[in-house]
């Protein structure tokens, strides 16, 4: 499958919304393999929840409704659904051309699944992912310069890339400020942790939906939110894949999410060739730093 892309766009923009990237055959498996993974979260039988209450990690059982499968590339989950498409041609050469890098440079980082809460609506604050909401202007320019070498994305199944398996207007973002610290208006609504009543109160902000079977990718230091909607059905496959040419620089990021399963045999091995190379990847960035990385974000 041949996808066009508009790297321009996605330069200046720091979004791109791709239609039709999984195939019909492709698409219901991992529908299947969605309501698999969401049933055995709400069972409570898959411990690895983003859980309500908690924006970021580390998440915990402190609340029993969720709204994030975790770790769906898991072997003790059995959906190789995930792990197939995640490696797939259509996936993989998208990522190449937005990070403009060989397919020998990939990195294999997370795989989640975004799913509305049963019981509670629940938001995220106005945030990027791996700086602070207390940056300064400076900081800001200098973390934003550095993130160059990873892609995320939400597609939408059944609803940082997020793909959609049904109709998702969840995500929020502010076009542009994967490139550009915060306006004084923009860091007067996006210092507290807090999420906004309304999302399109901050300046500049737009609403994302995706249609079933589209794709957005999107630099995951833009500026963006997130809203969970109870009543709203949401099935979303959100990723991210990494350029080795960055070296440690998102490892806080990635490993954050606790990754020691990933650099077991069981998981490796029932990978294809692609994956193993794009594993190695992550491995090699896991031991190349020292000590407790600590966390992105505070809760």
């Amino acid at each position: 499958m041949t996808v066009a892309i508009n790297k321009a766009l996605y330069d200046e923009q720091g979004y791109i919304i791709v239609p039709n990237l999984i195939p019909p055959e492709t698409f219901e498996a991992l529908k299947e393999a969605c309501e698999h993974a969401i049933a055995k979260t709400r069972a409570g039988s898959w411990p690895h929840r983003r859980t309500v209450g908690r924006q970021f990690p580390p998440f915990d059982d402190s609340n029993p409704d969720s709204w994030g499968v975790q770790h769906i590339m898991h072997p003790d989950l059995e959906e190789p659904a995930f792990a197939e498409w995640y490696t797939s041609d259509a996936l993989v050469n998208v990522s190449k051309e937005l990070l403009q890098c060989n397919e020998d440079e990939l990195q294999m980082e997370l795989f989640n699944l975004l799913i509305n809460p049963l019981e509670h609506d629940f938001a995220l604050r106005w945030h990027r992912d791996d700086i602070r909401e207390n940056a300064t202007a400076e900081e800001e320019i200098v973390a934003l310069g550095l993130w160059t070498h990873g892609v995320q994305w939400n597609a939408r199944v059944l609803s940082s890339v997020d793909f959609a398996l049904y109709e998702d207007s969840c995500l929020y973002l502010i076009p542009k400020t994967h490139k550009l610290p915060r306006t004084e208006l923009q860091r007067a609504q996006s210092m507290t942790q807090a999420p906004p009543a309304n999302p399109l109160d901050m300046p500049g902000s737009i609403q994302v939906t995706l249609q079933p079977g589209e794709t957005v990718f999107y630099n995951n230091n833009i500026l963006h939110c997130g809203t969970y909607d109870s009543k709203k059905r949401r099935a979303t496959l959100h990723g991210c894949m990494g350029d080795t040419r960055g070296g440690p620089t998102r490892a806080q990021n990635v490993l954050q999410h606790g990754l020691s399963w990933m650099t077991e045999d069981r998981f490796h091995d029932q990978l294809n060739e692609r994956g193993k190379r794009m594993l190695q990847a992550l491995v090699d960035m896991k031991e190349g730093v020292q000590g407790d990385l600590g966390y992105s974000q505070v809760n």
